[in-house]
C-alpha cells in the first residue's frame, strides 16, 4: 500500500487533470517498454517485461495430455502468476496469495475468453494433436519480480512475448491406433513449430483517477483509483475480455468509452511490443 500525504494525492490527481503527470507522461502514455526473450533455458519459451520500474517474467511449458470431454477439439491452457515477497512488502503472506489469484484469473479471462472458449486470444484448437485423445497443454507461469503498478498489462505483454518465445516439439503419429486407443507418438527434439501469436491480445487498463482515465498507472496513481477496467484487444480490433477492479461502479456509457480508447491505445501498444520482441528474437539468435 502506498502512503501519500494530502498534498502529494492532491498533486497526483492535479497533474491527471491537466493531462500532465507527474513523471512528464500524458494520460495515455505508456511508460518505455524494453523485451528480453529466451530469460529461462528450460522453458518452451519466455520473456522478462520491465515497464518502468514494474518488471516481470512468463515462461511457457509445454506437456502432452488429454483434451477434456467437453472440448475435444482444443487443447487446454493454465495460467498461474507469483507476486514475490521481494517485489513488494505487501506481497508478504495472505496479500501476495490474495492478488496472484487475483492476476491469475483476470489472465484467463483476458487471454482465454469464455469457458467455451469463444473470444479465446490464443487458438486452442492449434494445440490440438489428435482430436479426442491426444493435446497440447501448456502451463503458463508469469512472475512479479518488482511492482510499480500496472501489473496486468506487464504480465499480458510478457505473456505475449513468452508465447512469440515458444517453440513446441513436432509430433508424429503412429498409423494403426483404433477406437478409443491411444496412438503412439513420437515427439522430436529437433525440431519445433513456432507458436502463432498473431491473435493474442494486449490488456490496455485504463485507471480512473478523479474524472479522468489513464494508462499505465504507476503505484502512487494506483493508490488514488476509483476502479479501473482492464480490456485485452488483439490486431483486429476485436476485444477478448474485459475486467474491472475497484469498488465504485461505472456508467455503461464510460465503459463504452473506455473500450473506444483502449481500442485506440492497443494499436500503438501492440506496434511497440512486437517490434520490441522481433529486436529482442534477433538479439537472442545472434
Amino acid at each position: 500500500m502506498v502512503g501519500l500525504s494530502l498534498g502529494e494525492r492532491h498533486f497526483i490527481q492535479g497533474g491527471i487533470a491537466q493531462d500532465l503527470r507527474c513523471d512528464g507522461r500524458k494520460r495515455l502514455t505508456y511508460r518505455p517498454i524494453y523485451v528480453e526473450t529466451g530469460v529461462i533455458p528450460q522453458a518452451h519459451g519466455s520473456a522478462r517485461i520491465r515497464m518502468g520500474a514494474t518488471e516481470v517474467i512468463a515462461s511457457v511449458k509445454a506437456e502432452l495430455g488429454k483434451p477434456s470431454l467437453l472440448q475435444p477439439d482444443k487443447g487446454k491452457v493454465s495460467i498461474y502468476i507469483d507476486c514475490s515477497s521481494t517485489a513488494e512488502p505487501a506481497f508478504e503472506g495472505r496479500g501476495g496469495d490474495d492478488l496472484s489469484a487475483e492476476l491469475s484469473v483476470a489472465l484467463q479471462r483476458s487471454l482465454l475468453g469464455a469457458k467455451s472458449g469463444a473470444g479465446a486470444g490464443i487458438d486452442l484448437s492449434s494445440l490440438i494433436v489428435v482430436e479426442g485423445k491426444i493435446c497440447w497443454d501448456l502451463y503458463i507461469d508469469g512472475l512479479v519480480v518488482s511492482s510499480d503498478g500496472n501489473l496486468l498489462d506487464a504480465l499480458g505483454a510478457a505473456i505475449k512475448a513468452a508465447l512469440s518465445n515458444t517453440g513446441i516439439p513436432r509430433v508424429q503419429v503412429a498409423a494403426g491406433a483404433s477406437g478409443d486407443e491411444k496412438p503412439e507418438v513420437e515427439i522430436s527434439d529437433d525440431e519445433f513449430l513456432q507458436f502463432d501469436t498473431s491473435g493474442v491480445p494486449v490488456i490496455v487498463t485504463l485507471t480512473k483517477v478523479g474524472r479522468h482515465s489513464i494508462v499505465d498507472a504507476t503505484s502512487e496513481e494506483e493508490s488514488q483509483m476509483s476502479s479501473a477496467v482492464s480490456i485485452s484487444v488483439n490486431r483486429q480490433g476485436h476485444i477478448c475480455g474485459i475486467t474491472k477492479r475497484g469498488s465504485v461502479g461505472l456508467d455503461p456509457s464510460i465503459v463504452l468509452d473506455m473500450i473506444s480508447v483502449a481500442k485506440h491505445v492497443s494499436e500503438q501498444l501492440i506496434n511497440k511490443l512486437d517490434s520490441e520482441i522481433a529486436s529482442a528474437e534477433a538479439e537472442d539468435d545472434s
